[in-house]
């Protein structure tokens, strides 16, 4: 408990955030002269908190900046403007502070896919500094509640499905015991029942562990059931933010709450669909 009266660092806090790509000339037109290259802001001025034990959804279609934006908070890519601080940290200037705060989850997850699952786990665990005995039963403890115990566990990483070492990547995050988990598209790719076994997974995280989660996805009923808050990033920018209840609110005009979900939320603020916001994305 906090005695002094001082403010505590939020988990994350985020302050007009950008990030401009330059995308590759086109080829030589004639001698001496090129077309100017194109610029691309994946990130444009965003800004946001996030609470201690919340879990907050950042929503948009794919292309909407969401991967380079978790990038940035875990340290992986530095902004052209803007900051990013983590329990206080600059996640620029104090990178080696915020690095043991926090671990990442992306869509497509790194691992030794000759090793088993555990073996991996074990690997990883012995990295963020934990003994043998610490690691394994940790390790075994998270697998069996994801449903990857027994034979599962010791399979090679290759012959496991792409939910199953989706579920390996979640388990390895947890290891470390972070402060701040960065779930980027976790579920992407997920059979339903995997998809819900993740799901709950982080759920109970959140509530047994007080952990605090950024989560990014696409999926509006994911968001809906796991997120106490979303901000919906259109075109590198954050466009609407709030609990799914008052977003809902904001664009029932006068429809009872229960028609109106959150992909018709995204529609009301964006002017498109979360397909229409992809399709854009991807000609630009």
């Amino acid at each position: 408990m906090n005695t002094t009266g001082e403010r505590q660092p939020l988990p994350l806090e985020v302050e007009q955030l950008t990030k401009v790509f330059k995308v590759k000339r086109a080829p030589r037109l004639r001698a001496g002269w090129r077309r100017p290259r194109r610029v691309r802001a994946a990130l444009a001025g965003v800004s946001f908190q996030v609470h201690p034990g919340e879990i907050y959804g950042v929503l948009g279609a794919n292309g909407s900046g969401k991967s380079t934006l978790v990038r940035i908070l875990s340290t992986l890519l530095l902004p052209d403007e803007g900051s990013v601080r983590v329990f206080g940290y600059d996640a620029v200037k104090q990178a080696a502070s915020v690095r043991p705060l926090l671990n990442r989850v992306s869509v497509d997850p790194s691992f030794f896919k000759p090793m088993s699952a555990m073996e991996n786990l074990l690997f990883f665990g012995r990295i963020y500094g934990l003994s043998g005995p610490d690691v394994r039963r940790a390790s075994a403890a998270i697998l069996a509640r994801l449903g990857l115990d027994g034979e599962h566990a010791r399979e090679p990483m290759l012959h496991l499905s792409r939910g199953q070492q989706q579920k390996v990547a979640v388990a390895r995050a947890f290891l470390s015991a972070p402060r701040l988990l960065l779930l980027d598209e976790p579920t992407t790719g997920l059979d339903p029942r995997s998809k819900r076994e993740v799901q709950s997974f982080v759920s109970e995280a959140r509530r047994d562990r007080g952990v605090t989660i950024l989560l990014t996805t696409h999926d509006m009923s994911e968001a809906e059931q796991l997120c106490d808050r979303v901000g919906f990033l259109s075109a590198g920018k954050l466009v609407a933010e709030g609990t799914p209840l008052e977003l809902r609110k904001l664009v029932a005009a006068g429809r009872p709450l229960e028609e109106v979900g959150m992909e018709d939320v995204f529609i009301e603020l964006t002017g498109r669909s979360i397909e229409e916001d992809e399709e854009e994305e991807e000609a630009g």
